[in-house]
């Protein structure tokens, strides 16, 4: 068969980053394989909709260029593909295990469910379940008569339909990353399949729409693990073992300590986002900024999520989204989680600044400058960009980071001017100033010919020069090479900028 995959997201909130690292290894399996990457959403848990979420999916979806083959806005022949609008449907299956004794009724009130957990606690039983043996003295078709089943359906009681676990059998699967995974059916619970307001649970949708789409591998996070075996169950009962799909289930994405599960609340604390793109939530106002807004790009994030949990056994760590679909492999998925490294996703983008064309990048660069209120001409704004790319991590760096090529700098690198501006040699500097004023044709050859020549004349070295002439042109030791900044910014701006730190130092190392 084709491979088939989906991301099936709830729209209970934004995305996290964790579920666009599942949505990118279903869509690299997908296309290596020339298969079909389906998007289903999952909205049968009505109670915890949050209005626009499905559309944030989408949206965050398209920014990181993975965009389905099938989805509810792009269509199939196997929709519809939200799964309340596959309510109809779900009642048929599910009556087909009742009448197969694999599911029941079950008319048990909330309070009559707390107290058979209190009970339990009261007993000693740490993990009270709805399972083979409670189920006997609740309110259920296992443990009433027929009849008073009957004239309870009659009445219009309110019910749900369970799952009828088998008792003490081992339920056996091979998972793609874990191996084989063995569980006892006494260690788990008659799970809900079904309510009584027509709506199947995750359980039951689940594996019913991945057997009508023909889904060939599930990828999804590890903390689904335990909703396995009561999935093969189903497929059993049903009969679909055949055509039952692989299961892989990935790491966790851990903080990055590694102490623990990475949440919301780590970005927070920590400073960074873990959206791709702003979300405000209408229901509580709370805001989290995405990476798209802090200045990510899209490929960036990919390059480094498909890290998180995956390697190619190279030393490769820059992929196109094409090389990280031929390169790709599920048996590649390590077990253990993986830590959550920002530094290493600025990394990343510092790469793809590098990777994108200067020209690109350049006219980004010349819009923010003009929010900015900074008007340059072209051959300015592409000669700033490429002295400055070595330097940025995001856009915003190039304005932040680079504001000395507009204005002269207000303040100074004390600590390093302490250091080099010394008797004996301070008094040397106005002799360059002229020599620079003298320059015929001001360039970056010519003004570093110049300097090398007022050190050979003075015995002076770069350590003594290069320092002083760049704190006094930026105000700060960091940012590329002062002879090319200095021909960029213009010989009348660099002789004023000189010329004003050398009346100014004095008094700031005195302080």
């Amino acid at each position: 068969m084709s491979v088939r995959v989906r991301f099936a997201p709830s729209p209970t909130g934004p995305l996290h980053i964790g579920g666009v690292r599942t949505a990118l290894y279903n869509y690299l399996l997908a296309k290596q394989k020339g298969g079909t990457f389906i998007i289903r959403i999952e909205d049968t848990d009505q109670t915890r909709f949050v209005p626009g979420a499905e559309q944030y999916i989408f949206d965050t979806l398209e920014w990181v260029g993975l965009v389905p083959d099938e989805s509810p806005i792009h269509g199939g022949e196997y929709g519809p593909y939200r799964q309340s609008e596959r309510k109809a449907m779900y009642k048929d299956f599910v009556m087909q295990l009742v009448d197969s004794g694999n599911a029941y009724y079950a008319f048990d009130t909330p309070e009559e469910l707390e107290k058979m957990r209190e009970d339990l606690k009261a007993q000693g039983v740490p993990n009270a379940q709805y399972n083979n043996v409670t189920r006997l003295y609740m309110k259920n078709s296992l443990s009433l008569s027929a009849d008073e089943v009957k004239q309870r359906l009659e009445n219009g009681d309110a019910y749900v339909l369970r799952i009828k676990m088998p008792r003490n059998e081992e339920i056996k699967f091979e998972d793609e990353i874990r191996g084989w995974v063995n569980f006892n059916t006494n260690q788990l619970d008659d799970k809900v399949l079904f309510k009584s307001d027509g709506m199947p649970t995750y359980h039951l949708a689940n594996v019913v729409d991945d057997y009508l789409m023909k889904i060939t591998h599930v990828i999804r996070g590890e903390e689904w693990l335990p909703s396995v075996p009561t999935h093969v169950f189903l497929y059993r009962s049903f009969g679909w073992e055949n055509v039952m799909p692989k299961f892989a289930h990935l790491p966790l994405i851990l903080r990055p300590d590694g102490n623990g599960k990475l949440s919301k609340r780590d970005g927070d604390r920590l400073g960074f986002p873990l959206f791709s793109l702003n979300w405000s939530n209408p229901e509580t106002g709370e805001k989290s900024t995405g990476f798209n807004e802090r200045g990510f790009f899209p490929d960036a994030l990919i390059n480094f999520l498909a890290f998180l949990g995956w390697n190619p056994g190279t030393q490769q760590e820059i992929f196109s989204k094409q090389e990280l679909i031929e390169a790709f492999s599920i048996g590649r998925i390590g077990k253990a989680g993986a830590r959550f490294d920002f530094d290493k996703l600025k990394w990343f983008n510092q790469q793809y600044f590098k990777l994108h064309p200067l020209e690109e990048v350049a006219k980004k660069v010349k819009i923010l400058l003009a929010e900015k209120g900074i008007e340059k001409n072209d051959a300015f704004i592409h000669e700033f960009t490429r002295q400055m790319l070595e330097r940025v991590t995001f856009f915003n760096d190039f304005y932040d980071l680079g504001g000395y090529y507009f204005s002269a700098p207000e303040n100074y690198d004390v600590a390093m001017l302490q250091k080099k501006w010394k008797i004996g040699k301070k008094e040397l500097f106005p002799a360059l100033l002229q020599d620079v004023k003298d320059i015929a044709e001001f360039n970056a050859t010519s003004f570093e010919a110049v300097v090398k020549s007022f050190m050979s004349a003075n015995n002076l070295g770069m350590g003594d020069v290069g320092p002083v002439l760049r704190i006094a042109l930026a105000g700060t030791m960091q940012g590329p090479p002062v002879f090319e900044m200095a021909a960029l910014i213009g010989k009348k701006e660099t002789a004023a900028r000189f010329e004003k730190a050398l009346s100014a130092f004095d008094s700031i190392v005195a302080q």
